[in-house]
């Protein structure tokens, strides 16, 4: 009985610290200014939380109680190296003229704007340019999300070895940059936010379609990157792009339970069951794009996809859907962030709106571009195209090609079974001619 107690008390314990982490962290790096020593005293106030919560039981401030914690061992840390004098005498000052930190007291400083302005400058210090692509990633989740190494690992298909080397390798590239804890001015934030907003779109597409692994989607990297999304939105309500991103991701992850069978198998979009859409996400991600609309400037990559995704989402039936402004849609994209991925998605879109035969030409012009050489997407798309125009056996074998080239089992099983389903069309055409009368 009382293991089980102590466990339950683990699991809340744990619960918390997810919740409370990232803004732990971001306001224990604002104080000793190295943000893998404020992970490691944040995973010292969880230590201690265990150890006496459990007892104890969780207190009406849990958040505080990790502050308070962790920041008293920063000012012993800070004593014991003897460094940052100046912060030490500050901090220890303020540690004994409060000590234990009645929750009351700092609760004021957990839920005011000083916290949430730290909680932004950790987001631009987890995504900072410096990093590789995939550090930013990891780093994110790890700091902002408060996954474990090993949830990071299973997410990405990756060992745990490796993610711990990112992470590792970030804090100290970081540190060596010398990365100041703060939000960039005004004639960096484009550049430092695009990186964040493209970090977290990146997260939420390995979670909406996996890009190896047997399961079509990973679910909770989809709710994790619509967490930090809507963070960095509300850190940033007047920035468009972060609302265009907001909205992106509500109105693509609103598709969630109609994209998997029974089987788990993936759900085309066109034969997906819209009654399984979450309005609720729709709703939200149309607010979110109507938002962005609202704040003018330049339109973004982000409210441009958005807007692509609403057109999506207002159609009561996939007959109903608005190609042609998807079209145009996708022509301003291209404008915005040129890309041959983009071009494959305005073919997609002029096929649908204008005739298979006018998609077809715009895919034909993109075959020899050497960033979709080993691209499943292309031969797919051409294959459904060829499809659509009887042309069978062509489309039969671009579809075993996208089957080759993919890492996803689901989709490859997919494609696999399009290219037979072409195969037996062919056949009955076959038996058409030959039954037709000269």
């Amino acid at each position: 009985m009382a293991v089980t107690a102590r466990g339950e008390a683990h699991r809340a314990i744990e619960a918390v610290f997810r919740i409370e982490s990232a803004r732990l962290i971001a306001g224990l790096t604002r104080i000793v200014g190295d943000v893998g020593l404020a992970e490691e005293l944040a995973q010292d106030a969880l230590v201690a939380a265990l150890e006496r919560w459990p007892e104890s039981g969780v207190p009406d401030n849990p958040g505080a109680w990790l502050m308070a914690t962790a920041r008293n061992r920063a000012v012993d840390l800070l004593r014991r190296r003897q460094r940052l004098a100046q912060k030490v005498e500050v901090l220890g000052r303020d540690a004994e003229s409060a000590p234990g930190w009645a929750e009351a007291d700092f609760e004021r400083v957990v839920d005011g704007a000083e916290i949430e302005d730290d909680l932004l400058r950790l987001v631009f210090i987890a995504c900072h340019p410096v990093l590789s692509t995939q550090a930013r990633v990891a780093l994110t989740l790890r700091l902002v999300g408060g996954l474990r190494t090993e949830e990071i690992a299973r997410a990405f298909l990756v060992s745990e070895a490796t993610v711990q080397q990112r992470i590792v390798r970030a804090k100290k590239r970081l540190a060596q940059a010398r990365v100041p804890f703060e939000v960039p001015g005004r004639d960096e934030l484009a550049e430092r936010l695009s990186s964040v907003l493209e970090v977290i779109y990146l997260i939420f597409n390995e979670g909406y379609a996996a890009t190896a692994g047997d399961d079509w989607m990973r679910p909770a990297l989809c709710e994790e990157a619509l967490r930090l999304g809507r963070m960095v939105a509300a850190l940033l309500p007047a920035e468009p792009e972060a609302h265009g991103l907001v909205a992106l991701m509500e109105i693509q992850a609103s598709r969630s339970a109609a994209r998997i069978g029974p089987k788990g198998e993936p759900v085309l979009l066109l034969e997906q069951n819209r009654a399984r859409w979450d309005r609720l996400l729709i709703r939200r991600g149309l607010a979110a794009l109507a938002r962005a609309e609202e704040l003018g400037g330049t339109v973004g990559p982000y409210a441009l996809q958005a807007a692509i995704a609403a057109c999506h989402a207002r159609a009561r039936t996939a007959r109903e859907t608005d190609w042609p402004r998807i079209a145009v849609l996708y022509e301003a994209l291209a404008q915005v962030t040129p890309s041959p991925v983009v071009e494959l998605n305005r073919a997609v879109a002029v096929g649908m709106a204008f005739g298979a035969e006018a998609g077809l030409a715009v895919v034909d012009e993109l075959a020899a571009e050497p960033a979709l050489t080993g691209y499943h997407l292309l031969p797919s798309v051409r294959g459904d195209l060829l499809a659509r125009l009887g042309r069978a056996a062509e489309a039969r074998e671009e579809f075993l090609r996208a089957a080759a080239l993919t890492r996803n089992a689901q989709e490859r099983a997919l494609l696999t079974q399009r290219a037979e389903d072409q195969e037996r069309a062919g056949e009955r055409g076959r038996a058409d001619r030959r039954e037709r009368p000269s």
